[in-house]
């Protein structure tokens, strides 16, 4: 599977990308949007991967972000994936620092809309990240989706607490979207 963006495309995560991102990922210490991880090793690397494998298609759909190049930058996922009520939520994470707030993660979400929508018959895409984190949260807002709720003084996080955001998006907000552009 590879779902085609303007300066992205998405495709199937394999053992070598898995270890690539795990390797390149950088914490940044201006906006933390999760624990700080010491410990990246190969090993690590090949356990991401095969949990990949063992969720893909039932519960998740992860897909690798690359470059026009085939370089992997990143993953997104639609995961939790909730057949019954039609429902899911996307995640995104950008390996280095360098790579994020450049387009790429946006052009993502918009692509796993689309094939959460259009494909898998969901209904509705909820998204989370923390106060802190304003880049996602102007990226969300960009792909349509609407602040629903705030969780407060939800997560802990290096220290600090910090409000849990809830973003949401409807099928028919997502198409109408689409017929406005």
């Amino acid at each position: 599977m590879k779902l085609q963006g303007k300066d992205i495309y998405l495709a199937m995560l394999e053992r070598e990308d898995c270890k690539t991102l795990w390797n390149a990922y950088e914490f940044d210490f201006q906006v933390p949007a999760e624990e700080f991880n010491i410990g990246h090793s190969d090993e690590k690397a090949a356990d991401w991967f095969e949990e990949i494998q063992k969720l893909q298609g039932d519960r998740n759909v992860r897909l690798g972000i690359f470059t026009r190049d085939g370089k992997v930058v990143g993953d997104v996922a639609l995961q939790d994936i909730d057949r019954v009520n039609r429902n899911c939520t996307v995640g995104i994470g950008m390996a280095r620092i360098e790579n994020r707030s450049r387009g790429y993660g946006s052009q993502a979400i918009l692509l796993m809309l689309d094939y959460g929508f259009r494909y898998l018959g969901m209904e509705r895409i909820a998204a989370h990240t923390l106060d802190l984190n304003i880049g996602a949260q102007k990226a969300l807002e960009k792909c349509g989706f609407t602040l629903e709720g705030r969780e407060r003084k939800a997560r802990y996080l290096n220290g600090s607490m910090h409000d849990r955001l809830t973003y949401g998006i409807l099928k028919e907000e997502y198409f109408g979207n689409l017929l406005k552009e």
